[in-house]
């Protein structure tokens, strides 16, 4: 199993001028590793991230956009999936931190803890759909999520661990809104 702390430092280690969407513990774990004005949170709206993400990909072609996402909040909305499958956005990698747990919510066991969601994935029309379960699988992997076509899809299998630090009104100040804009405004 893997500590996403640690992958996402490993990831954040390659991000330059990506779009990161990031949600509940994947955010909290995120901005405390890389604060910069491409980071997009999706708090208070579970499940929608890669909903987000989306939007965000095919409004911007030219840039890559990689969905930080949870499999308790990928749950909430699994017909994201057909949708990214059929709409095959190029510069869309979506990665599904897996611990079985409504982690943000006080560590709930999710249903269908047998369920593959890079599986799900797969079905759902995402052809580049992998089950990472080490950091240095997932490190190798990250030259492929950075520069081939998407749509790509990881489910990372990770450890349940203590939660981040997590300030909404941080995370959603103005200044950090307005910073978004303009670096997506400035190309």
């Amino acid at each position: 199993m893997i500590d996403r702390k640690q992958a996402w430092k490993r990831l954040a280690a390659h991000i330059t001028n990506e779009i990161v969407v990031s949600t509940y513990s994947s955010a909290s774990d995120w901005i405390a590793e890389i604060d910069r004005p491409l980071n997009y949170f999706a708090f208070g709206a579970m499940g929608l991230a890669s909903s987000h993400g989306l939007g965000l990909a095919l409004a911007h072609p030219e840039r890559r956009v990689f969905v930080l996402d949870g499999d308790g909040s990928l749950l909430m909305n699994l017909g994201t999936l057909v949708t990214i499958g059929a709409v095959a956005p190029k510069n869309f990698t979506h990665i599904v931190a897996r611990n079985d747990t409504y982690e943000a919510n006080g560590g709930h066991p999710i249903p269908g803890r047998d369920a593959h969601f890079a599986g799900l994935a797969r079905e759902a029309g995402i052809a580049k759909s992998h089950r990472i379960d080490t950091l240095e699988s997932f490190e190798a992997l990250i030259p492929t999520l950075l520069h081939e076509d998407g749509p790509i899809f990881v489910e990372l299998i990770i450890q349940q661990g203590e939660l981040s630090a997590r300030s909404y009104k941080e995370m959603y100040r103005k200044e950090r809104r307005a910073a978004f804009k303009q670096a997506l405004q400035n190309g």
